[in-house]
């Protein structure tokens, strides 16, 4: 069984490693994960400089808090800067890391760089495993709210397609009562970006204690969908504007549906010669 990706230091243990700092050390380390994105960046120097410490006390702070190294803490720090941003954070940083001249095209370059670390990241193995779940699940669940809702209807649409038993929950009722009725036979997809979504976080704590297969959709392993899950897929949103980015999330969603038709590919064939004759033929499609 594939495991949920975790945090070098598990989150809830972090809050309690630090109340057990000095009051001093508590000070200095405060604002750095209240305001990660401002100190993601620096050195252990320029950090203490910052901080108006010196680095052997950072250093000591790190390793109090259960980081091996500076780095670790640092790559920690980013996934906070991730979870914790906003629609202002991703624009201001665009304007500090400069345009090529067109905005738009700075766009389009920024999604295929959050491609290229889905490409980069991906593991085929794990595709073909969960694939096979959708065929044995009694019934395929998928929640998401707000704007991964579009998401959730997508990944939908297209396993009824291949006449999958799906059921959609976009809605923080509709989340309640679905779960409710859920068995170790199901099958729960999770979708949520950042620090998660109330309803969609929610959901999957109740689905996972119902005994179903909980996979979740997410941007950084501090997703409280990587705690709660059996496992989980990681998609960048990040923008150089007000929108989050979901050309990686789409690509993510496109990459496991190829894998679920390809698991069994005769049948997929089959119900493809089906549509396209409904595609020629079709009372659906204009006729040119």
């Amino acid at each position: 069984m594939t495991k949920a990706i975790r945090s070098p230091v598990d989150t809830i243990n972090l809050a309690e490693r630090i109340d057990h700092l000095s009051t001093k050390r508590q000070e200095i380390i405060r604002p750095i994960l209240e305001h990660p994105r401002e100190y993601v960046l620096l050195s252990v120097r320029a950090l203490a400089k910052r901080l108006k410490t010196d680095p052997a006390t950072i250093i000591r702070i790190v390793h109090g808090l259960g980081f091996d190294n500076y780095k670790q803490f640092q790559r920690h720090l980013h996934e906070l800067s991730l979870a914790f941003a906003t629609s202002l954070d991703t624009m201001q940083q665009s304007e500090q890391a400069g345009s090529t001249g067109s905005r738009a095209r700075d766009s389009l370059f920024n999604d295929i760089k959050n491609l290229h670390g889905l490409k980069n990241s991906l593991d085929p193995q794990r595709f073909t495993a969960l694939a096979k779940r959708f065929y044995s699940a009694r019934r395929v669940v998928i929640m998401g709210g707000d704007l991964a809702a579009v998401l959730a209807e997508y990944l939908g649409y297209q396993l009824r397609i291949l006449g999958l038993p799906v059921f959609m929950a976009t809605s923080p009722g509709v989340i309640s009562h679905t779960v409710r009725a859920l068995t170790g036979q199901d099958l729960v997809i999770a979708i949520s970006f950042r620090r998660g979504l109330r309803q969609t976080v929610e959901g999957m704590q109740l689905a996972r204690n119902t005994g179903a297969h909980c996979v979740g959709i997410a941007d950084t392993y501090l997703s409280p969908l990587a705690r709660s899950c059996h496992e989980v897929f990681l998609a960048s949103i990040d923008s150089i504007s007000f929108i989050d980015s979901y050309a990686a999330p789409i690509g993510l969603l496109n990459a496991l549906l190829t894998a679920i038709g390809e698991s069994r590919r005769p049948r997929t064939v089959e119900i493809v010669r089906q549509l396209a004759e409904e595609e020629r033929k079709g009372s659906r499609w204009f006729n040119l």
